[in-house]
């Protein structure tokens, strides 16, 4: 076939897929761009898993599920990446054979599955720890962490297995490799790695949402007479501060305690505010990432049939990387909400430092 009208372009003749046809510019360009994305996307998450691994105090059992994400997350820009690039360099063309190209396929569904599961397993987590602190034993239990992280895994695996075992089978023909496109794996697929997740995400959310804003009211209307009293003494203790007589100690203990009691609610309040917020973030970023992607993969089989794709290559390859970019996000998102995780890069000693200035009160008690 000849398109004499369209220059930029060239036809698979076995599939009809319209292939980019770029000039060096071009390739240049795209080159440089997706190969930035990977180079942060390996940097980001390699620092979350060293800083696990390394920083003691990030060393526990409610951190293993950052760990997976993040290794998910290198997993894809490592063995999936690279390979994606060189086909979007060329306009769409596989250039690694049939075999690798099912081998491909596999890595690509169980890391990304591995990804957005995990994200879910994670909005699950947080929930169960702010609402249920004192039954929920799971974040203090490394083992019980442990297996469902590896649930996570067996999961993602069981989405890419079934091309491997003849129910549905990959498409390679003439320089394209494109996952089956048979309409029950497609939907088996789509809606175990994405659509189900995203749905426990954003019900996880609006339940966290919920307390948060139920336990907001509770510290907003009843709990500002307490406050009143609280600064009315601390601002007298302080003023006494230096002098220290007989009573002040007897003093400073009563107030230790009422300290206590409010900061272990505001504690509480705060968290769930903070957890409201993470996941608000996290489900905003997922779904724009992800849901054009799967949307697009979804129909696609219904409109274009199960032998190939209709879809131009320049708008399923800009989604698909649209697509990978959470795992480019998601170090960053957590290391921004995570205190002790942005410490380890940002230096943690100065917010220790600010947090004894901010209650001077301690000072005076010890």
């Amino acid at each position: 076939y000849t398109y004499p009208n369209i220059p930029t372009t060239m036809w698979n003749e076995s599939c009809g897929e319209q292939l980019q046809d770029f000039g060096r510019p071009e390739k240049i360009i795209i080159g440089v761009m997706l190969a930035i994305i990977t180079a942060v996307t390996v940097m980001g998450n390699t620092l979350v898993v060293i800083a696990v691994c390394v920083v003691k105090k990030l060393r526990q059992p409610s951190n293993y599920l950052l760990v997976s994400l993040a290794v998910a997350d290198l997993s894809v820009a490592i063995v999936v990446m690279p390979f994606v690039i060189v086909t979007d360099l060329t306009g769409g063309k596989w250039l690694f054979g049939e075999v690798f190209c099912n081998i491909f396929i596999g890595m690509d569904v169980m890391c990304c599955t591995a990804s957005i599961m995990t994200l879910c397993v994670i909005s699950v987590d947080r929930y169960l720890g702010i609402t249920r602190p004192l039954t929920y034993p799971a974040r203090q239990n490394g083992q019980l962490m442990a297996k469902m992280i590896l649930g996570v895994w067996l999961v993602s695996a069981s989405i890419t297995l079934p091309p491997f075992c003849g129910w549905a089978k990959n498409v390679h023909t003439a320089g394209v490799c494109l996952i089956s496109q048979d309409f029950g794996y497609t939907i088996y697929s789509t809606a175990v790695a994405f659509y189900i997740p995203m749905l426990v995400m954003l019900v996880m959310y609006y339940k966290i949402f919920r307390a948060a804003r139920k336990s907001g009211a509770k510290h907003r209307f009843n709990d500002l007479p307490r406050r009143e009293r609280i600064e009315t003494v601390t601002n007298e203790a302080l003023r006494m501060q230096g002098l220290k007589p007989p009573g002040v100690v007897e003093e400073c203990a009563s107030l230790s305690r009422l300290l206590n009691r409010e900061r272990r609610n505001i504690s509480i309040f705060k968290r769930e505010q903070k957890a409201a917020t993470t996941l608000g973030v996290i489900v905003g970023v997922f779904t724009v990432c992800w849901l054009p992607f799967f949307i697009l993969s979804t129909a696609r089989p219904f409109i274009c049939g199960v032998e190939c794709s209709c879809v131009p290559i320049w708008l399923e390859r800009t989604l698909l990387w649209l697509g990978y970019a959470n795992s480019l996000m998601n170090p960053f998102i957590y290391a921004f909400f995570n205190r002790d995780l942005m410490g380890v890069t940002v230096g943690g000693s100065l917010a220790a430092r600010q947090r004894q200035r901010d209650n001077p009160i301690i000072s005076l008690c010890v």
